[in-house]
């Protein structure tokens, strides 16, 4: 109580010696005022903070947490600037020969600083809530980074209308009532962040896409992993290194392809045919068939399906039919048998997936032979190598069984032999 009789004694004191100079007692008042607001802003930010961050850091786990450390002072840090505001707005009421709208508009102005700060501080709290929900395990299959960006926008729409009110003096409730009639308006305006928001919800619920999956999507030259899903835009890292952005409601309304399921069934396909030429396909001599069961795969088939063949032709010439209606192996189906059986030995295919060598429709191209199986791996690198040793060794192995490959003719030969002529001939 009497430090302040004293504090007002010597504003009276000098109040008087200044008074010769009209506004300097003014300026000396308004220069204290925005000292006491720097000094204010300093002790909280400088020495407030400072000392919260030393305890936190001495807290269980306060070394290791500091990215949740940084997120959480960012927001003490934003609503440390409201500090000032106050100050200013309490004191420029004492502040003499003031005109009262100048009062009026700077006290407005330090009420819409704190509304703005504190929308800030909100918005840093949100992305601390994600940061620390995306710790979870189980945070990729459901993210709420486009639920919390709703939420921001709300956020800061309402302190929209509420610096606009502070700033021209009008209440709040009308304001919002008012705009209650430009809702259409609004809808149309924000449609796309209501579709969006909408696809964010089916998103997350039906769990289409996740963080780190790998999807296709032709139609926006989208083909890689996805590296973000916000409120508009999913962005997805092509396999190029180059960067797609994808509006959310296109997953919604639009066709594409997730890999998630090859990766999670842990096969990869493989569905490639090789086109034989069909007049390489004939039947096995004896020579021929004792030669091919020295293949470790093939022995026990080839027994098997002669001891087959010679049961049913011994029906056959029973019945005392030529021998030309006899049944006898072909390369074609040795061949696939040897496919089949090397596929289920080699190391990379996944024996338990479904595992098919089947002829399909011949073509002009030659006889497709297909080989539909998978690989154990579904790693780019890995999956490809596996490919092309499986292809490479059938290609080899091709002579063997006395079949060939069908290729197009080309006239490369032809166009050396007249090169080399002589232009005599």
């Amino acid at each position: 109580m009497v430090d302040a009789v004293i504090a007002v004694q010597l504003l009276e004191d000098l109040q008087q010696t200044l008074e010769p100079w009209p506004w300097a007692y003014t300026a000396v008042v308004l220069s204290a005022l925005i000292l006491a607001a720097w000094l204010a802003n300093f002790v909280t930010k400088k020495i407030l903070l400072r000392g919260l961050r030393k305890l936190v850091a001495r807290l269980p786990g306060g070394a290791n947490n500091g990215r949740e450390q940084g997120s959480n002072l960012r927001v003490i840090s934003r609503l440390s600037n409201v500090v000032p505001s106050m100050v200013l707005a309490a004191g420029i009421r004492i502040v003499p020969d003031l005109p009262p709208e100048l009062v009026t508009l700077v006290i407005a102005a330090c009420h819409a600083w704190g509304i703005l700060t504190v929308a800030l501080a909100v918005s840093h709290a949100l992305d601390a809530a994600n940061e620390l929900y995306e710790r979870r395990p189980d945070a990729r299959n459901k993210p709420i980074k486009g639920y919390l960006q709703v939420v921001k926008i709300v956020v800061f729409i309402i302190a929209g209308l509420s610096i606009f009110a502070t700033l021209t003096g009008i209440k709040l409730g009308p304001l919002v009532t008012g705009l209650g009639a430009a809702t259409a308006v609004l809808m149309l305006i924000f449609q796309d962040t209501i579709l969006s928001l909408v696809a964010s919800v089916q998103i997350s619920g039906d769990g289409r896409v996740r963080l780190g999956d790998w999807i296709e999507m032709p139609s926006q030259n989208a083909d890689g992993d996805v590296i973000d899903i916000a409120l508009h835009t999913i962005t997805v890292q092509n396999f190029d290194k180059t960067i797609t952005t994808i509006p959310t409601k296109k997953l919604v309304t639009e066709s594409f392809k997730n890999w998630r399921g090859m990766q999670e069934a842990g096969g990869r396909r493989i569905k490639r045919a090789l086109y034989l030429d069909q007049h390489s396909v004939g039947f096995l001599d004896e020579a021929a068939v004792d030669r091919l069961e020295q293949f470790s795969v093939l022995g026990d088939y080839l027994r098997e399906k002669q001891d087959e063949l010679d049961q049913h032709n011994a029906q056959l010439q029973a019945q005392g039919l030529a021998a030309v209606n006899a049944r006898r192996v072909t390369n074609l189906g040795t061949f696939r048998a040897y496919v089949e059986r090397y596929l289920r030995s080699h190391p990379g295919i996944h024996t338990d997936m479904t595992l098919l060598v089947r002829q399909l429709q011949p073509t002009t191209e030659g006889l497709p032979l297909e080989i539909y199986c998978f690989t154990r791996s579904t790693a780019w690198g890995t999956y490809e190598g596996v490919q092309s040793d499986v292809f490479d060794h059938l290609l080899a192995i091709l002579p063997a069984f006395g079949l060939r490959v069908f290729q197009a003719s080309s006239d490369a030969m032809l166009m050396t032999a007249q090169t080399v002529r002589s232009p005599t001939e």
